[in-house]
């Protein structure tokens, strides 16, 4: 289970995984991204962020990151950490860095949860969308740019960069390898140091795509060193169509 209690819910290297602390400047995989209108200088790693209940002091207790939608407003995370459903008091910090959310904070204002997740805590449903409130008249995807979501990926096809916020850390941790099956519906990726807070941690393809998201079986996973996700295919299209998503390309 890699999150942490909070008042709602409580490599490119095919072998060998590589983790990294992430720069201020550096890039989840990809080099600066042209991003959406206005966020031109914006690196791709700022599309992904912590989630805090309230305000940065309490601390984070998951990951989450942008995903392309019509209304330009939407993120993506694992649904244990948005288990509560309705309108909440959690903030997404894109890009949060040594305590401080250089992109601001994004109150969430609507949650969208897989009914199997909802009715019975199905570890194949373990995905969700969040929409945030616009700030200054800016949507967030204006201010860091967005990810393609892509389900009905082939598990494996190629290593992805999976980013995430350990709870110990407060800078983001990256690892590329390349995930395998665990069964039909999961798949799993060996990726050291992944503790609690990385959960909804998103999985990055080479196209720059989001083909996984941390979570799944074990919420997540036991351990530390290995992560796993739901297969994301036909529920998670749906839901992703519910919430608003947009599949254009960046």
């Amino acid at each position: 289970m890699k999150h942490l209690t909070h008042p709602l819910c409580k490599r490119w290297h095919a072998l060998v995984p590589v983790v990294v602390l992430l720069a201020v400047s550096s890039v989840s995989g990809v080099g600066l991204g042209s991003g959406a209108s206005g966020a031109r200088a914006v690196p791709r790693g700022a599309r992904v962020g912590a989630l805090f209940s309230g305000d940065l002091e309490g601390g984070h207790f998951c990951t989450a990151s942008v995903v392309r939608s019509g209304g330009r407003d939407l993120i993506l995370t694992a649904a244990h950490c948005l288990s509560g459903g309705g309108d909440t008091d959690v903030v997404f910090a894109p890009g949060y860095r040594d305590g401080r959310a250089p992109y601001g904070l994004w109150r969430i204002t609507r949650t969208f949860v897989p009914g199997a997740w909802s009715d019975r805590a199905d570890e194949d449903s373990d995905f969700a969308f969040a929409v945030v409130a616009s700030k200054g008249g800016r949507d967030l995807e204006d201010a860091v740019g967005a990810n393609a979501f892509a389900p009905g990926r082939e598990t494996g096809a190629s290593p992805v960069v999976v980013t995430g916020y350990p709870n110990v850390l407060d800078v983001p941790l990256t690892c590329v390898n390349r995930p395998t099956a665990q069964s039909r519906t999961q798949q799993r990726i060996e990726c050291p140091d992944f503790t609690d807070g990385t959960s909804g941690s998103p999985w990055v393809d080479a196209e720059g795509e989001v083909v996984g998201v941390l979570g799944g079986f074990q919420q997540g996973g036991a351990t530390d060193d290995v992560s796993y996700s739901a297969v994301l295919g036909g529920a998670a299209d749906a839901l992703y169509r519910e919430a608003g998503g947009s599949f254009g390309s960046d």
